[in-house]
């Protein structure tokens, strides 16, 4: 008759089952873990919040750039309508003589009717690009200055396409007489300038704005 016997529990030479199951530091590594993913989300929006005020203070001083510019693009529209009054209180440049302000004004731009009067260089007289630091690439500047900041405009007109309504069209049924049964009225054909305006702040070139205008007279 055999007899029953339990078999005893193999366990490998020293190893302790109770250290097997120590769960003991578990809380200390979750607790960093949430510390990890709280820190980066902080950095985040402190990223994000500083990324939004340097936008904005970006778009401000931008905004008030092209304003300038704006002035400076109304200020050559009066230059026009006046046909080079030089009562402004313009800063002209190499090219904004009376000669060549006078053909930008008045004749079609071409190297024949631009380049002699704007002192011989047809290429600065008409590039789309002003150089602030080259009185040759435009024509004028004018300083808009306020409280603890100036701001500068450069404007050139950069083409002309020639028309009539520039000049004086005469007593066209006006003035003393009455308009006759066989008076022909001239139809008027408008000059178009096309306009470049660079804006920047005197004292940091690079908060600058650029504006091109096409303008009917």
């Amino acid at each position: 008759m055999e007899t029953l016997h339990d078999s005893p529990q193999t366990t490998k030479p020293g190893v302790n089952m109770k250290h097997l199951r120590n769960e003991k530091g578990i809380a200390l590594a979750m607790i960093m873990v949430l510390s990890v993913i709280a820190l980066a989300v902080i950095t985040g929006l402190i990223y994000m919040l500083t990324l939004t005020t340097q936008t904005s203070g970006l778009q401000k001083r931008y905004k008030t750039a092209y304003e300038a510019g704006l002035g400076g693009s109304d200020i050559m529209i009066q230059l026009i309508r006046q046909r080079g009054d030089p009562e402004l209180g313009l800063s002209w440049g190499a090219f904004a003589t009376d000669a060549c302000l006078t053909a930008k004004l008045n004749t079609t731009t071409s190297e024949a009717n631009w380049k002699d009067a704007c002192g011989g260089d047809f290429t600065k007289a008409t590039t789309l690009a002003i150089n602030t630091g080259d009185a040759g690439t435009y024509d004028f500047s004018f300083d808009f200055a306020s409280t603890g900041f100036t701001y500068t405009a450069f404007a050139k007109i950069v083409e002309t396409i020639e028309g009539n309504s520039g000049g004086d069209e005469g007593l066209i049924g006006k003035g003393v007489i009455a308009s006759g049964s066989g008076e022909i009225t001239v139809l008027s054909i408008p000059y178009f300038y096309t306009i470049e305006v660079d804006a920047e702040n005197a004292a940091n070139p690079n908060e600058r704005a650029k504006i091109s205008v096409l303008y009917e007279y």
